[in-house]
């Protein structure tokens, strides 16, 4: 209420979710990589640099006045927690406000605002290979589609409201989270 969100009304998170519905039942939009770098996809609006530490750069310079960069992780937050250490290192980067979120956990929480909020936020998707799926008791896809799924809809919906958005895809999690981590790193030298 605090930020001028009714928390129970979620129209954004409702959308995607619908999103997320429609992907799962009609399959993954194709998607091809901008560039890979190590053990890092990334798909990066066009025009954007061809390396990783100049699309990362170009994120943080292009923080709206007034605005921050929200770092949503659709990772297994037990397995990949490193993630987490984006945060501080990306906010130092920055010197801007750095939010992080475990995917889909923060779509009931922050999800609403990066939408319905003011438009003012850039946005960090981390993705990942999945290793190890368990199927959907009852469904005919895997806890792994369906995450996948849901991160799509997430990039669809603020694709719709023309928000900033680079999605870094993990071919290998513990090795990509390590090169990402390193070169965040050197964003604040």
């Amino acid at each position: 209420m605090v930020l001028g969100v009714d928390p129970f009304n979620q129209p954004n998170v409702t959308e995607s979710k619908e999103n997320t519905n429609r992907i799962l039942a009609s399959g993954a939009p194709a998607e091809t990589p901008s560039f890979t770098e190590g053990a890092i996809e990334v798909y990066a609006p066009q025009g954007a640099p061809g390396d990783l530490a100049g699309v990362l750069r170009g994120l943080i310079d292009g923080l709206a006045d007034g605005g921050y960069l929200a770092v949503m992780a659709y990772l297994d937050r037990f397995a990949d927690a490193d993630a987490a250490q984006l945060r501080p290192l990306l906010a130092e980067a920055a010197g801007r406000p750095v939010t992080f979120g475990w995917g889909p956990r923060f779509l009931h929480s922050t999800g609403q605002y990066h939408k319905g909020g003011p438009p003012v936020g850039s946005f960090l998707q981390i993705t990942g290979a999945v290793d190890v799926d368990l199927p959907v008791p009852g469904r005919p896809y895997s806890f792994g589609e369906l995450q996948a799924a849901q991160a799509a809809g997430d990039r669809q919906a603020l694709a719709g409201r023309e928000r900033p958005l680079l999605r870094l895809h993990l071919t290998d999690r513990s090795a990509g989270l390590a090169q990402l981590r390193d070169s965040v790193g050197r964003l604040r030298t």
